[in-house]
């Protein structure tokens, strides 16, 4: 298990580093691939906010929470994400192994100013990642876990990329592209 632990707005702790490795450590017993973490613990205040982001296998799993006590709010956050893990776990069961090839996928994000002159946009930061193949509710299953607004995808019945959203109202859009 690979482990990063940031600490900002305060000073670098061991004790908290190795309460963090410990709970964190706690979830292999329910995922027996690698598991890849990010845990960002900060200081707003009196607010004591942890931030954890998990990477199993292309799924992301993330979760925030804040409290008085740090150890307090990592506890919370850790509970948070065992209850995400434990809940994907039951829906891969119940799922069949969606066959497919992985895509790679580039996203480039731009300088919002380029777009206002006459010149070329610039590009800002760009990030390579896969697109793993799995059907649209295996996809809404992993924008649950993750919280994210939006999920890209190779939708594993007509082997095109999908992009599915999180719409306002709380329910979910599909994007589909269509050949002319």
């Amino acid at each position: 298990m690979q482990l990063s632990v940031t600490f900002r707005h305060m000073e670098p702790s061991e004790a908290l580093k190795g309460y963090v490795h410990e709970r964190t450590s706690k979830l292999t017993k329910y995922i027996d691939r690698p598991l890849e973490s990010q845990v960002i613990l900060s200081v707003h205040k009196f607010r004591h906010i942890v931030d954890v982001v998990i990477n199993v296998d292309g799924l992301r799993i993330a979760g925030q929470e804040e409290h008085e006590d740090m150890y307090a709010a990592i506890d919370l956050v850790m509970d948070k994400i065992e209850r995400q893990v434990k809940k994907y776990r039951q829906k891969i069961r119940k799922h069949k192994p969606v066959q497919g090839k992985e895509i790679r996928w580039r996203r480039d994000i731009y300088e919002q100013d380029s777009f206002e002159d006459d010149r070329d946009p610039v590009v800002v930061k760009t990030e390579n990642y896969f697109v793993k193949p799995m059907s649209v509710d295996e996809a809404a299953m992993q924008m649950d876990l993750s919280q994210q607004e939006f999920m890209v995808f190779n939708n594993a019945s007509t082997q095109t990329v999908n992009v599915l959203y999180r719409r306002k109202d709380g329910n979910y859009g599909l994007i589909v592209p269509q050949n002319s």
